[in-house]
């Protein structure tokens, strides 16, 4: 058992460093296309083509192809039937398919673009770039097939080291064609990063076919109850793949409009994006953590404990998201200028950039409350197209407010169309949790929210003044020194708004000496016992909370979420 902890431990471990490195690699990939490339027809002309990969990768590797593949597998090594049978069967099958779609996005590459981005002025590098990248929706696919095969072999390393692979091959091929081929060397690097992602998890994937039965089936053959098997995981996991893709086209929203504005304002719209994400990214992350709790509360229909659940990881996703929110809006120019300005990113561009991603910081809680909610629903057994439902409405929602003012206010009106869109859909996803997965109380939900917002807004301000005040200090100086003062403020507002937001910090920081405790043959805490008290002051009347971490499918994350790539 302990060897066992302790190679979970690892497995963990290097998964995390592996994971932290890939997203690294992705920001510094950014940083150094602002700075070789800047900001205008051509980056726009790039990122009209990263929509393939950008929109590819959470279905064929993070959420729809995990989440069909890691179950099948996993009964077929149960029943002893190995891993050879299901990937001579439905990997040559999934690559032929995939190979049409790629092909077919190669051949209409002209048509993509003008659906895509019409604005734009000239189209031949985005139809370039569109062929050069199309190349990801084989490899994507293989490598997702590869990365949930692995993970349900309990091989962790590998696919955690795919977005690594990834962006070291985008950035060699930047580094090395860029003063030849221009922006082209970026999606040809993109297309080199898709296959390097298959290479890093071939080894052992290979391993894992030659350590199974070495039976075949015959030509055309599937594996016993595998087609079926196949056909109700994936209509399981429809729910998820739309949601994922309704998510996404927020981002083709915003391209598509931005195309018909000046050149680089699709550019300025992803640099801001990029950094806005990252508190938003963070706070999800560490809500990931208690996703377990949440799915096995779920499972054993104990209605109190997932509203328990629910509230506390609100607020403290929100007291995260919002803290950062508040920096991010005092401290916009200061933050862009010593990420961006450099080479051919120019003051103005960091002018335009910083105006953008203070409007975008306005929607960050609902995206973060989005993924929150997103992942209570999805703990449900049943599918659930809730999810789906509501995001389309907020699509909706930031489609007609930016068609409505992109002419008159340009970027500014896409960036405040997507906050509206993300926090009406925020919004609504928390108000229909009462009604279809847990008691969770809306006024209380509310006010905690209210308050957290109110102590934002008074941080947000105290870290203007100083930003004001200090204007002639040194850059990096001013952002630390007010990321303190923006820190405190917020502190110390959101303690004077209520003792209570307190309660969900202090069970995050004792949870792994209760887990000891519990373990250990002790009571957990008085909040997770029966008729003990929630986060929210009041009784448990419905009935006893659920104690644990529990290990087994009920526990698997959902990695909902645009994350940093």
């Amino acid at each position: 058992m302990t060897g066992g902890t302790g190679s979970v431990g690892r497995a963990a471990a290097l998964s995390g460093v592996l994971i932290a490195a890939g997203t690294g690699l992705g920001f510094a990939r950014d940083l150094v296309m602002a700075h070789l490339f800047g900001a205008g027809e051509s980056t726009d002309a790039f990122l009209v083509a990263w929509t393939i990969p950008e929109t590819v990768s959470p279905l064929l590797i993070e959420d729809a192809m995990a989440l069909l593949m890691v179950p099948v597998v996993t009964r077929l090594l149960a029943r002893g039937d190995g891993l050879r049978p299901l990937a001579a069967s439905a990997l040559p099958r999934m690559v032929l398919g995939l190979s049409l779609v790629a092909l077919t996005l190669v051949a209409a590459a002209p048509i993509v673009v003008d659906v895509l981005a019409p604005g734009l002025a000239d189209r031949g590098p985005a139809v370039r770039c569109v062929r050069l990248t199309a190349v990801t929706v084989v490899s994507f696919g293989v490598a997702g097939f590869m990365s949930a095969t692995l993970r349900a072999h309990h091989r962790f390393g590998p696919p955690a080291a795919i977005y690594l692979a990834y962006n070291v091959g985008i950035l060699a091929l930047i580094g090395g064609l860029a003063p030849y081929m221009g922006i082209t060397s970026a999606a040809l690097g993109v297309a080199c990063g898709g296959l390097l992602m298959v290479a890093v998890q071939a080894p052992a994937f290979a391993r894992c076919i030659r350590q199974g039965p070495a039976a075949s089936l015959p030509r055309g053959a599937a594996p016993k109850g595998g087609g079926v098997e196949w056909r109700i995981g994936a209509a399981a996991v429809a729910p998820v793949v739309v949601y994922t893709v309704t998510r996404q086209a927020q981002v083709f929203v915003e391209r598509f409009l931005g195309s018909e504005l000046a050149p680089g304002s699709i550019s300025h719209l992803n640099y801001a994006q990029k950094v806005a994400q990252v508190p938003m990214v963070l706070s999800l992350l560490i809500v990931t953590v208690t996703f377990p709790r949440l799915a096995r509360a779920s499972a054993d229909g104990d209605t109190w404990q997932v509203a328990r659940r629910i509230r506390q990881d609100l607020v403290v996703a929100s007291a995260l998201v919002l803290a950062a929110s508040a920096f991010l809006i005092a401290f916009a120019p200061a933050v862009i200028k010593v990420l961006f300005e450099h080479g051919e990113f120019t003051a103005r561009d960091t002018g335009r950039t910083a105006s953008i991603m203070r409007v975008y910081a306005l929607g960050l809680w609902g995206q973060s409350a989005v993924g929150l909610a997103a992942r209570a629903f999805f703990a449900q057994r049943r599918p659930t197209w809730r999810p789906a439902r509501v995001l389309a409405l907020g699509l909706a929602v930031t489609a007609a407010i930016g068609g409505a003012f992109a002419a008159s206010a340009g970027t500014i009106a896409l960036a405040a169309a997507n906050a509206a869109g993300i926090t009406v859909a925020a919004v609504l996803l928390l108000a229909g949790l009462r009604r279809g997965i847990a008691p969770v109380p809306p006024r209380r939900v509310a006010a905690d929210v209210s308050r957290l917002a109110l102590a934002a807004a008074g941080a947000c301000a105290a870290g203007m003044l100083f930003a004001h005040a200090a204007a002639g200090a040194p850059v990096l100086a001013r952002l630390a020194a007010g990321g303190l003062v923006t820190a405190a403020a917020f502190a110390v507002l959101a303690a004077l708004a209520g003792p209570d937001l307190l309660a969900p910090w202090i069970a995050l920081r004792s949870r792994r000496s209760v887990r000891g405790r519990t373990e250990s043959g002790e009571t957990s805490d008085p909040a997770d016992r029966a008729g003990g008290n929630d986060a929210t002051g009041e009784n448990d009347r419905t009935g006893p909370a659920g104690g644990g971490d529990p290990a087994g499918p009920a526990g698997a994350d959902v990695p909902l979420g645009r994350p940093l790539r």
